[in-house]
């Protein structure tokens, strides 16, 4: 990763900072669903490489106290919250718009928003078609809509696109699974579309994490102890542990691991390849 000059929209623009500054040595990432659990270890990871980071949720509150907190650890004003609802077309606009406002171009974008908004059985076909309706809506589209609308600014050679799935779409069930496998073969495709630019493509697949929200109200002790005896591990795995490996797919070394789904789930799903 690095900044200089980018090509943004067809152009080749100065690579200049928020406030006018230069920033001769620093990437940018733009990371989704930011404000807490991977999306928010991401963000840190990134920024202890020394790129600069677009934190995007849907809470105002909740991402300006994130990219607060991140600047406050980083000593310096890298991290900028845009709150946005990126399954709004106008909303991933006006955030598009505000990311390439200062004319970089990204060199990472982490699609990380998302989540189960259907988590119990359904009852009637009225629920069926609400809970895929929502689970679609929640993590097909934020991760598409985002993804083509800053693809005219993705850093070409050397841009990456990473997308954060779930073990759920590998053996999962529902709608939830089902909306998370979508975004395997949409990888897939867009890395073979974006790879002649050199542009990578890649997915992360985690298994059971800790530290999220992710789970909610069904969390308790002997859940947190029923899914770590899923694993061979025998354990769940860390916040930490996955944005290790995004900040790998997301770094120069990777510029050849394009189109792959990377699980990281303590053995609990073996890879296929």
């Amino acid at each position: 990763m690095g900044c200089g000059r980018g090509t943004v929209e067809g152009d080749t623009v100065p690579a200049e900072g928020w406030r006018g500054e230069e920033h001769s040595l620093s990437a940018l990432a733009v990371v989704t669903g930011a404000a807490g659990g991977i999306g928010k270890a991401v963000a840190r990871d990134l920024m202890a490489q020394g790129t600069d980071v677009v934190m995007i949720g849907r809470t105002p509150d909740r991402l300006a106290a994130a990219a607060d907190e991140l600047n406050e650890e980083a000593g310096a004003g890298r991290a900028r919250a845009v709150p946005a609802d990126l399954s709004v077309p106008q909303d991933v606009e006006r955030a598009a718009a505000e990311i390439v406002s200062a004319g970089r171009a990204v060199d990472v974008l982490v699609n990380n928003a998302g989540g189960n908004y259907a988590p119990h059985p359904s009852k009637d076909l009225a629920d069926v078609r609400r809970d895929w309706l929502v689970n679609v809506t929640g993590n097909v589209l934020p991760v598409v809509l985002l993804t083509h609308a800053l693809t005219p600014a993705l850093r070409r050679p050397g841009g990456r696109v990473i997308t954060i799935s779930s073990i759920a779409a590998l053996r999962g069930s529902g709608s939830y699974g089902g909306a998370k496998a979508a975004l395997h073969p949409w990888s897939t495709e867009l890395a073979a579309r974006l790879a002649p630019e050199g542009i990578t493509v890649n997915v992360v697949a985690p298994g059971y994490i800790e530290g999220t929200e992710f789970y909610g109200e069904r969390m308790s002790e002997q859940f947190h102890a029923d899914r770590s005896r899923q694993a061979p591990a025998g354990r769940g795995g860390t916040v930490s542990e996955v944005a290790a490996t995004v900040a790998h797919l997301a770094a120069p070394a990777a510029g050849f691991l394009t189109g792959q789904i990377i699980q990281i789930n303590g053995g609990a799903l073996a890879g296929r390849g």
